[in-house]
């Protein structure tokens, strides 16, 4: 991968370090000098060494770009050059951040092999140490150099990788939470689809008897009126509910509580007012649990809505029975069609979704034609010991 991009001034620092660096080794080596001899024998001192240096500079600025070739071509040059001695080094080091030994390898091999041509450019009459001392202390700087821009090489490829991770778990993050509002969403739209067909069916149903009873007393019509306004309010009002949080608008807003045990004879009171015969049998010998309360009310009012639906005046009965340590069973039995009717239009969703929640719940549900025309539904849903009773 490319380096990180680097500020001008970032590269202006390491462009003067290399030349301090290449100053310093200069002077170590004019300090080597015979005195005296700017004049004849150390013409290339003073004039061919500071102009390689000042090419040598000029070509690192590019080794970003071309590493492989500015490197090699720094190596062998700054061989006739002391004062280029720091930019071989910095093109040196800045080849090794690529971590790349082949590379390294051939740049190395230019940048200790190239000074044993250059030795007749500067007369010094008696180098520090054996040649052998130079050729150790040469190879340490280049391993210096080396190791530096391995390290510096290395880091860089931790910093990229920790970033890279922390940008996936940025998308992982946002991707479940784009996840969680669909699901969440789904809930809604699902319990929008519970409620608001169970309260219109109730709205129909009570629109067909004004329909087909002429001969109802004033009161009685009044009563079904008053049902069609009221039921007709509370469904627009839970459809503005769950609007309201399926459009985002107020993600600060409460959604509506959910579904409760308590809530049953309240549903199965809105179908009595609304002329349905109903008759309600709880033989539970306790209050359910949170989640089996919440399945047996949405059974009783996805049983409450089909009756509705497709067998308006038929008596229904409703049975709760069970307790802890057995299991919570809701059947509903409706009787066939008092009256011809057009049955409002159906999403066929209501049953299979209850039938899922059921199985999530380690239940079985059956719904089948009865033998006098009537239609039946019944759930078991395991009931375990010990478990805590709905609260209140």
């Amino acid at each position: 991968m490319p380096p990180p991009p680097q500020r001008p001034w970032q590269q202006a620092v390491r462009i003067v370090a290399a030349a301090a660096v290449g100053v310093a080794v200069w002077l170590l080596t004019g300090a080597l000098l015979p005195r005296g001899c700017a004049a004849d024998s150390c013409v290339w001192f003073i004039t061919g060494d500071p102009l390689i240096a000042l090419g040598c500079l000029a070509a690192v600025a590019w080794r970003r770009r071309f590493p492989v070739s500015v490197a090699f071509a720094v190596s062998l040059v700054s061989a006739a050059s002391a004062l280029a001695s720091g930019a071989a080094l910095l093109a040196v080091g800045s080849l090794a951040t690529r971590r790349r030994p082949a590379e390294i390898a051939t740049v190395a091999g230019a940048f200790i092999v190239a000074p044993l041509f250059t030795t007749g450019l500067y007369p010094i009459e008696q180098a520090p140490g054996t040649p052998w001392t130079l050729l150790a202390l040469q190879t340490l700087t280049l391993g210096v150099a080396v190791a530096t821009g391995w390290a510096v090489g290395a880091r860089r490829a931790e910093v990229r990788s920790l970033r890279e991770w922390a940008r996936g778990a940025e998308r992982e993050q946002a991707a479940l939470a784009d996840r969680a509002r669909v699901l969440e969403r789904n809930r809604i739209a699902r319990e929008m689809h519970d409620t608001l067909a169970h309260r219109i069916s109730l709205v129909a149903l009570q629109a067909g008897a004004l329909d087909h009873r002429a001969d109802l007393p004033d009161e009685e019509r009044g009563v079904l009126v008053r049902g069609i306004a009221d039921g007709s309010y509370r469904a627009l009002e839970d459809l503005r509910d769950v609007l309201g949080v399926l459009r985002a608008e107020q993600p600060d807003r409460p959604a509506p509580p959910p579904p409760a045990y308590d809530g049953v004879p309240g549903l199965v009171a809105d179908a009595r007012t609304s002329g349905m015969d109903v008759t309600l049998t709880d033989d539970l010998t306790s209050g359910p649990p949170d989640a089996l309360g919440d399945l047996c009310f949405r059974v009783v009012r996805e049983a409450l809505t089909n009756a509705a639906k497709h067998a308006p005046g038929a008596p229904v009965l409703i049975t709760l029975d069970g307790g802890p340590g057995g299991a919570l069973g809701v059947t509903v039995r409706s009787g066939p069609a008092a009256r011809t009717h057009t049955a409002p239009p159906t999403s066929g969703y209501g049953l299979p979704g209850l039938a899922e929640r059921v199985r999530t719940l380690g239940g079985s549900i059956a719904h089948d034609p009865a033998a006098d025309g009537g239609f039946v539904l019944s759930v078991r849903l395991p009931w375990p010991e010990g478990e805590p009773e709905r609260r209140h």
